[in-house]
């Protein structure tokens, strides 16, 4: 490692939702039996460089790997601290995790999608205000985040928009999932404006509750505070401030997510009070599967990629690229952009997917 994010750790959040099973919703695993170990496959890459437990890797048909590679890679070149809270996986990790007793997520189309949202963001407030950090970023793992976050949005009455993991984003096909959410919950777009934890409880997931419960109580300790991510950190932040919390945060994401966004994400950042950091990672000057489908419009985000991608020193971010390339070898990823290499890398990583909620189809 060639440096060291003075005073910094990720703190990463990990759980899963069942409407990341809802046919079309989510990239993150090629079966619903495989895409539950992909949050826990996540934490694995980002913690060791690859899956040690996990018996997938999150790569997408084309080749795109999860942008916990990509946070990996920052970290090798710039070192920083890494916890990681369950917060509500399904399956087990062996990456060392922080347990504040969550539980995954029912389907948004449930009566209560988050039954326990009070209290997990109780527990997740109590360790954010115990942390001894003076800066922390807070990141994210979740399949069909980003339709949770649209729902939760969409319940406090907010209009910002989500991401996506292609270049069409299909937020047609959210709405209509959000749509019957609201309905199974008895609520209009806007009913829980100023009840941020009924809206996650009734539309949302349990990664939500504990980002937004740390978020508040380092907040509320004096942490300088970051969200690291993209439109799911934007939903957070709506949280926050429809929970009365006005201190200073900031979040962090990609150019990818800015381009695709366009002013929207701009204007919510401003909306809720945030200051906005966009990082370009430069993948177009490289010939490499995995960089040509970030730019061609996969993934985009997630796993903290945004935030760690802000800490690479000026200079520094040809030595991301360099290790990106390194990790991807070791999670069985060819850098030839040739369809039929592509091919067989997804057929060596069966059932794979990229992974979390701004890689959704």
């Amino acid at each position: 490692m060639t440096g060291r994010a003075a005073e910094m750790r990720l703190l990463l959040p990990a759980g899963t939702t069942e409407t990341a099973l809802i046919d079309g919703i989510s990239a993150a695993g090629a079966a619903p039996e495989l895409m539950e170990h992909t949050p826990s496959a996540d934490v694995e890459i980002l913690e060791y460089g690859e899956p040690v437990m996990s018996p997938v890797t999150p790569v997408s048909p084309n080749g795109c790997p999860t942008p916990a590679a990509v946070t990996r890679a920052v970290r090798e070149v710039v070192d920083f601290d890494v916890s990681v809270i369950d917060a509500g996986l399904t399956r087990s990790t062996a990456a060392p995790t922080v347990d504040l007793g969550g539980s995954p997520g029912t389907d948004i189309r449930d009566e209560a999608a988050v039954p326990d949202a009070h209290a997990a963001f109780d527990r997740a407030y109590d360790y954010g205000a115990g942390l001894p950090d003076d800066r922390v970023m807070i990141g994210e793992t979740v399949p069909g985040g980003t339709t949770t976050a649209l729902g939760v949005l969409t319940a406090l009455g907010e209009s910002a928009g989500v991401s996506s993991s292609l270049p069409t984003n299909p937020i047609e096909r959210k709405r209509r999932v959000v749509n019957e959410a609201l309905a199974a919950s008895d609520l209009e777009p806007g009913d829980c404006a100023g009840e941020p934890l009924a809206a996650i409880a009734a539309v949302g997931d349990p990664v939500q509750p504990t980002v937004a419960g740390i978020a508040a109580g380092a907040l509320e300790s004096g942490t300088d505070v970051t969200l690291a991510g993209g439109t799911q950190m934007v939903a957070v932040a709506a949280a926050l401030r429809h929970a009365g919390i006005d201190a200073p945060l900031s979040i962090a994401t990609t150019s990818f997510v800015a381009d695709e966004q366009g002013e929207r994400l701009p204007e919510a950042c401003e909306r809720f009070d945030c200051d906005l950091i966009v990082t370009d990672p430069g993948f177009d000057d490289r010939e490499h599967v995995a960089m040509a489908r970030y730019c061609a419009g996969e993934a985009k985000e997630g796993v903290g990629m945004g935030g760690a991608l802000s800490l690479v020193p000026d200079g520094e971010m040809d030595a991301v690229r360099d290790r990106l390339e390194a990790v991807c070898t070791r999670l069985g990823i060819d850098g030839d952009v040739d369809d039929g290499e592509n091919e067989s890398n997804t057929e060596r990583n069966a059932g794979d997917g990229a992974s979390e909620g701004d890689r959704e189809p």
